[in-house]
């Protein structure tokens, strides 16, 4: 069984994808921690009615951003993580965690990157005009959503689409391809060489690529 740690910031919603994957057997994991840097994160909520363990440090009460990170690995360590989740965590990973964790933190990023990265991709977008957006799983470097890719999904974007209506069409495939992710590796069919991921005995599945409207 794959130990996980989760990071968030937030409502946490792939945070619950994981979840209920794991819950539903699909995924063969345990969550043994999950850590917000903000006290409000409503990820904390869905932590506690499914009875798993979380902690919140607030890096301001932290001498340098390096040392909160630290903190996080050595929190991490101690619970035997092997995978570490990022569930919409908005903060920079730093080299302590990274070198800590190597090949081993994933995010998801709501773009086909390298496309639009940092933040608000959906908004980057459907400002530019492009016809195909969506959602990329990620190992995560010490660039900025710089990692090797692990699964994309797309979504087609309408002339009309906003930033609201385009990030609820790409919620839906985040939900889908971050437990799908996490799964793989808990199988242990991924493998990084240099900047690709080789999957062994995976398909791509089509309903993972959207074909944009016509006309």
């Amino acid at each position: 069984m794959l130990n996980l740690g989760v990071l968030a910031s937030g409502r946490g919603s792939n945070f619950q994808s994981i979840i209920d994957e794991i819950e539903a057997g699909r995924i063969n994991a345990s969550i043994k921690l999950l850590i917000v840097d903000k006290a409000d994160a409503y990820a904390v909520e869905r932590a506690k009615k499914h009875s798993i363990g979380y902690l919140y440090f607030n890096p301001k009460q932290f001498p340098s951003k390096d040392d909160f990170f630290i903190k996080i690995a050595d929190e991490l360590k101690t619970r035997d993580v092997e995978l570490v989740v990022l569930a919409g965590f908005m903060r920079i990973v730093r080299k302590p965690l990274i070198d800590a964790f190597p090949n081993r933190i994933m995010n998801i990023h709501p773009a086909l990157l390298p496309s639009f990265p940092g933040l608000h991709g959906q908004k980057q977008a459907a400002d530019y005009g492009v016809r195909i957006s969506g959602c990329t799983v990620h190992f995560v470097d010490e660039g900025m959503d710089n990692g090797p890719v692990i699964i994309q999904a797309a979504v087609p974007v309408s002339p009309d689409d906003t930033e609201e209506t385009l990030s609820a069409r790409i919620l839906k495939l985040e939900h889908r391809i971050y437990p799908e992710a996490i799964r793989l590796y808990s199988e242990g069919r991924l493998r990084v060489e240099g900047r690709i991921v080789k999957i062994s005995g995976y398909e791509l599945k089509d309903e993972y690529i959207v074909n944009p409207p016509l006309g």
